[in-house]
C-alpha cells in the first residue's frame, strides 16, 4: 500500500531452519563503514520531497477510503456482520497507519527531505495524530541509534543480565500460559508504558518519562521541543475529545482506538524482533563500539506487510548503518551491502508469529559465555 509498487528484499542466501540461531560474528569486522558506504549507489542517499510525499499521500488516501467505508456503510450491515467488519477495519487501517508512523519516524531521522523544518513539521503532525510525542521520541530514538547493542547506553529493549531478572520471569517464560500473558501485555501496553514509565528502556538514576521536559532523557537544549511535543498531543487529545462528544466514546474507539492499538502493537513487535534474536550479541562498555552495535540487528520478513510498512522490517540493517537514507532506497542499498557484510548481515525469514513466540521463550536475559574472561560480549539465554 505504499506508492510505487516496491518489491521487498529477497535475501540471496537464507539461513536454514537448523542454523538460523547460529551466532552472528562479534569481533571487529574486516571492513569499514566507509567501505560499506562505497558499495551503495550514491543516489540511494538522495532525498526527494516529491517522492517522500507520494508515499505519505498514498497512505493517507488508503486510510481515508477505509474510514469512509467504515463510517458510511458499516452501520447498514446486520449486527452479526458489523461485529466482523470492525475488527477487519482495525487490522487494515492499523497496518496503513503503521506505514504513516514509519514515514513520521523517517522525518525524525532527517530522511524525508533535505529540509529539517519540513521533516519536523510533517513528523510532528503525523506522530501527534498517532499520540506519539514527536520530538521526545526523536531524541531518545536518536540515542538508540547512537548506542545500539550497548548494555549501558542503548535506549530501548535493553536486555537484562541474569542477576537483574525478576524472580517471576522464570515462571512466565517457561510455560505457554505465562509466555502468552507476557506477549499480550507487551504488544498492547508496551508502547505507552515505554513512553510514560520507560519500561524496557535504559536505566536512569531518576524517573524517566518521554512527556517530562526536565527528565533525565533530555538535555536542557531539547526541553523547549519536548514542550512542543506535549502541546501537540494536548491538541490531538482535544480533537479526540470533541469527536467523542459529538459522536460517542464507542464511535471514537471504533474509528480511531482500534487501529491505534494495532499500530502500537506492530511498533512494539517490529522493534522487538529487530533487536531481539538468539544470534545477536550485546556489549558492555569495555567492548562496545558503534559499528558492531549497528550490525547487531536483524532483518525480518513480514510478507506483503514489508511494503505496507515501507520496508522498515526487511531493510533494518541498512537503516541502522545509514539512518538518513530514505526508505524507498533502502531495498537497493541492502542488496548492495550484503556482499560486503557477508556473515555480519543477519536475516531471519521465520514467520513472524513463530519468531515472536521463540524469542519470548529463548531471549530472557543476557550473559557472557565465560564471565571469568570478562570479554564484554553477552548473548541471549533462557532458564532451561
Amino acid at each position: 500500500m505504499g506508492a510505487g509498487g516496491r518489491m521487498s528484499v529477497t535475501p540471496t542466501t537464507k539461513k536454514s531452519e537448523t542454523n538460523i540461531q547460529q551466532r552472528a560474528p562479534h569481533l571487529k569486522p574486516p571492513f569499514t563503514l566507509g567501505e560499506v558506504k562505497k558499495a551503495v549507489p550514491p543516489h540511494c542517499f538522495q532525498r526527494s520531497v516529491i517522492h517522500s510525499f507520494s508515499y505519505l499521500i498514498w497512505d493517507l488516501i488508503i486510510a481515508s477510503i477505509f474510514y469512509y467505508v467504515a463510517t458510511n456503510y458499516f452501520h447498514q450491515l446486520p449486527a452479526s456482520l458489523s461485529y466482523l467488519a470492525w475488527p477487519i477495519y482495525w487490522a487494515c487501517q492499523g497496518c496503513v497507519m503503521t506505514g504513516v508512523w514509519v514515514i513520521a519516524h523517517e522525518c525524525g531521522h532527517h530522511a524525508f527531505s533535505d529540509y529539517q523544518w519540513l521533516d519536523d513539521t510533517v513528523g510532528l503532525i503525523f506522530h501527534s495524530f498517532l499520540l506519539v510525542p514527536y520530538f521526545s521520541w526523536k531524541y531518545s530514538h536518536r540515542r538508540h541509534h547512537s548506542n545500539t547493542g550497548s548494555l549501558d547506553r542503548d535506549e530501548v529493549f535493553v536486555p537484562k543480565q541474569k542477576g537483574n531478572i525478576r524472580w517471576y520471569s522464570k515462571y512466565l517464560s517457561n510455560n505457554p500460559v505465562g509466555r502468552l500473558i507476557t506477549v499480550t501485555i507487551t504488544l498492547t501496553l508496551g508502547w505507552p508504558l515505554y513512553l510514560a514509565l520507560n519500561v524496557s528502556g535504559r536505566h536512569y538514576e531518576s524517573f524517566a518519562c518521554h512527556f517530562d521536559p526536565h527528565g533525565p532523557i533530555f538535555s536542557s537544549r531539547e526541553r523547549l521541543q519536548i514542550y512542543i511535543s506535549d502541546f501537540a498531543l494536548f491538541l490531538t487529545t482535544c480533537g479526540l475529545y470533541r469527536y467523542a462528544a459529538a459522536n460517542s466514546i464507542a464511535a471514537l474507539f471504533c474509528v480511531y482506538g482500534g487501529p491505534l492499538l494495532v499500530v502500537n502493537g506492530f511498533l512494539v513487535l517490529i522493534t522487538f524482533l529487530q533487536h531481539t534474536h538468539p544470534a545477536l550479541p550485546h556489549y558492555d562498555s569495555s567492548e562496545w563500539d558503534w559499528f558492531r552495535g549497528a550490525l547487531a540487528t536483524v532483518d525480518r520478513d513480514y510478507g506483503i506487510l514489508n511494503k505496507v510498512f515501507h520496508n522498515i522490517t526487511d531493510t533494518h540493517v541498512a537503516h541502522h548503518l545509514f539512518s538518513t537514507m530514505p526508505h524507498y532506497n533502502a531495498m537497493e542499498a541492502t542488496k548492495a551491502i550484503k556482499p560486503i557484510l557477508g556473515e555480519y548481515y543477519q536475516f531471519d525469514g521465520t514467520p513472524v508469529y513463530k519468531a515472536l513466540w521463540r524469542e519470548a521463550k529463548e531471549c530472557i536475559y543476557v550473559e557472557q559465555d565465560e564471565p571469568s574472561k570478562s570479554d564484554g560480549v553477552f548473548w541471549y539465554k533462557n532458564f532451561t
